[in-house]
């Protein structure tokens, strides 16, 4: 069975545009013979440009799986992935590597902080480490929507989770990538932290036109995307447009999360 979900019209900004990123037939096995585990099975799906989308299922639905594939941190058993204008299956680890380097963001649940730098300097570190000078603009523009600007000279140790994330969610953005690939970005916080963080990445999307593809188990985390994508067994299932907690929770009983 293959699946086939396109971007949303009307859910999202720039939808009749080509996908940031899309899944054509994607097929993920791991080990061979009896020990073989299918964790995607023919999948295809694109995710628009603009817009804010939340991938969802039960546990070993594929979803981090998908998504790692997308970002090309996993290679595929079949099927191709295009990330904007470049066929990234087939991809040399050289080329990879700079691809997520200059068109992908990362944010994870882990904050991934360098505890002996500044929060200004764990947000440039992705741009010193490429030999890019800041675009003191947009780094003022992005510093701005996370709210940190009082923070900038703290290192980690002195901030909150919740800001911690910030500065993480900054980093992704400040190279100004054509996606950003979000793994259960507020696991490791309370409520109120990640409202916060859920909030800028949905401002990211709304005041600055970022993609954002995000995992979660979370269904108040996924209402604030535009579209929900639903795994189940490591084929989508469905989607569902401009999401409520109340709506994402009855799709992921129906699937037996």
């Amino acid at each position: 069975m293959t699946s086939t979900f396109t971007s949303p019209s009307g859910g999202a900004p720039h939808a009749a545009a080509p996908p940031a990123v899309a899944a054509t037939g994607v097929s993920k096995v791991y080990g061979s013979g009896d020990a073989a585990v299918r964790a995607l099975h023919e999948v295809s799906v694109g995710f628009a440009r603009g817009a804010f989308t939340a991938i969802m299922g039960p546990s070993g639905s594929g979803k981090s799986t998908l998504m790692h594939c997308l970002a090309g941190l996993d290679t595929v058993t079949a099927g191709r992935i295009v990330l904007g204008d470049a066929e990234i299956t087939g991809m040399g680890d050289r080329q990879l590597t700079m691809l997520r380097r200059d068109r992908v963001g990362f944010v994870f649940q882990a904050f991934n902080l360098l505890p002996t730098l500044t929060a200004e300097q764990n947000i440039l570190l992705p741009l010193e480490l490429a030999g890019r000078k800041p675009d003191r603009a947009w780094l003022d523009q992005v510093v701005d929507v996370v709210g940190l600007r009082d923070r900038l000279g703290h290192r980690p140790s002195e901030l909150s989770g919740g800001q911690q994330q910030r500065v993480a969610c900054a980093r992704a953005l400040v190279a100004r990538p054509e996606v950003i690939f979000a793994d259960e970005p507020t696991g490791n916080l309370d409520s109120r932290a990640g409202a916060e963080v859920l909030g800028f990445l949905r401002a990211s999307v709304r005041e600055m036109g970022r993609t954002i593809v995000m995992v979660t188990h979370d269904p108040v985390a996924a209402s604030y995307a535009d579209r929900v994508v639903f795994l189940r067994d490591g084929v989508i299932t469905s989607e569902l447009l401009r999401p409520t907690p109340d709506a994402v929770l009855d799709r992921l009983k129906s699937l037996g999360a």
